[in-house]
């Protein structure tokens, strides 16, 4: 009896140990195209934990492919992780859908698209950008583009729409760059503080400042954009640049410099100083967290709030010029438009000019582009008229400029 008991239990703890090395790959719909899966999944979709699978996509006639993914319920809803490749493989080790995106011919008919330029690699992961230029231009001014997530999710891959509505305007050349997720998010043993992703960000703008021309850009007009974590991040950009040293950042008492994640061969970081501040002409963040005060819900415990938050570092027009424009939603409930207001009008006041331009119905992250039907229908109803609004503010700074 002792016996039939125990071989019952291994039994048992042996059934439930394969349950468990199991996980569930549901097949999302394609839209535009098709794809096929290798090895075939059974029915159920409950696949070895461990498989690898290979995904290839193809698009229908008229339209192109514009990522792969899989995707998990993550912090902010569903999570994709993408691939940039019509064939690419995921290894099965949670429960996850797959799937293809695919967009119009049109969408980039009329672009050189450049992926996964790498432009540093501090840590385990490399840092990198890509490039949407026009087709036939030279010496066009620049757009970078910083995407949000929190400071600990998403890629560069989550602004392509935004990156794609505004190279393809035909005047500008657009890097959409990549930088480090706080804490061990990537992988390192150290931890990444917030203020090495502004490290990272001047990194990216000295890498593109060098390598413009070879996609017909010009490295002495620089424009920067991003939403939300971007949205601080490129304000902070443009604000920060007296601030590019390598004195440290809170190793000695009223010193806060930013030491740039990538540095140009033979140049100084007082001739890197001075490049930044002449090239940037303008920025334009997004529902972005501009106060000290509002980073607390996500950093209660880092000492440096005050040095970090664009607000408080914002240059005198009569010292440096940074025009800004800004966008929010009315409906953000993350961004509150006291947080906007209050940065406007600290612009104002060191006699920057600035806008402020409040979106009527938009919640957070319009401009935002997934393989989700949801974040494009987003997309196509505010982001793409907003791009525009960018680009006419943009514009208007250079005709300034003459």
């Amino acid at each position: 009896m002792k016996k039939y008991l125990l071989f019952s239990v291994i039994v048992f703890l042996s059934v439930g140990t394969l349950a468990q090395n199991k996980f569930k790959v549901t097949l999302d719909e394609a839209r535009n195209g098709s794809y096929t899966i290798t090895p075939q999944l059974p029915k159920d979709g409950m696949v070895k934990e461990g498989t690898v699978l290979t995904i290839k996509a193809t698009p229908a006639k008229g339209y192109i492919f514009d990522s792969g993914y899989y995707s998990l319920v993550g912090q902010w809803g569903m999570m994709y992780y993408e691939e940039v490749t019509p064939e690419f493989k995921v290894k099965v080790d949670k429960n996850m859908n797959v799937g293809a995106c695919f967009v119009p011919e049109a969408t980039e008919s009329n672009l050189n698209v450049v992926q996964d330029v790498v432009y540093a690699q501090p840590g385990v992961k490399p840092l990198k950008y890509d490039v949407y230029s026009p087709k036939g231009k030279q010496k066009l001014p620049c757009i970078v583009i910083i995407h949000g997530g929190g400071w600990s999710s998403n890629t560069e891959s989550v602004m392509r729409g935004l990156a794609r509505e505004l190279a393809n305007s035909g005047k500008y050349v657009v890097f959409n760059i990549d930088y480090r997720w706080i804490d061990k998010l990537d992988g390192d043993k150290t931890p990444t503080q917030l203020h090495q992703l502004v490290e990272d960000v001047y990194g990216a703008l000295l890498h593109i400042m060098e390598n413009a021309v070879k996609y017909g850009g010009d490295n002495t007009k620089l424009f920067l954009t991003g939403d939300s974590a971007g949205g601080h991040l490129s304000a902070s950009a443009a604000n920060f640049i007296e601030r590019v040293g390598d004195r440290g950042f809170g190793k000695t008492q009223g010193v806060y410099e930013f030491l740039p994640t990538y540095m140009p061969k033979g140049k100084t970081l007082a001739e890197v100083r001075n490049e930044l501040a002449k090239a940037i002409k303008a920025a334009a963040p997004s529902y972005g967290v501009f106060r000290p005060e509002t980073f607390t819900f996500m950093f209660k415990s880092y000492p440096y709030l005050n040095e970090i938050a664009p607000i408080n570092d914002i240059p005198e027009v009569s010292q440096r010029a940074v025009p800004q424009l800004l966008l929010r939603g009315s409906e953000d409930g993350l961004i509150k438009d006291e947080e906007v207001k209050t940065y406007e009008r600290a612009l104002s006041k060191a006699g920057q000019r600035v806008e402020y331009l409040q979106i009527g119905g938009a919640n957070h992250a319009f401009f935002d582009w997934k393989p989700d039907i949801r974040t494009q229908d987003t997309f196509n109803k505010y982001g793409k008229y907003h791009a525009l609004q960018m680009l006419l503010f943009f514009d208007s700074v250079l005709e300034g400029l003459k």
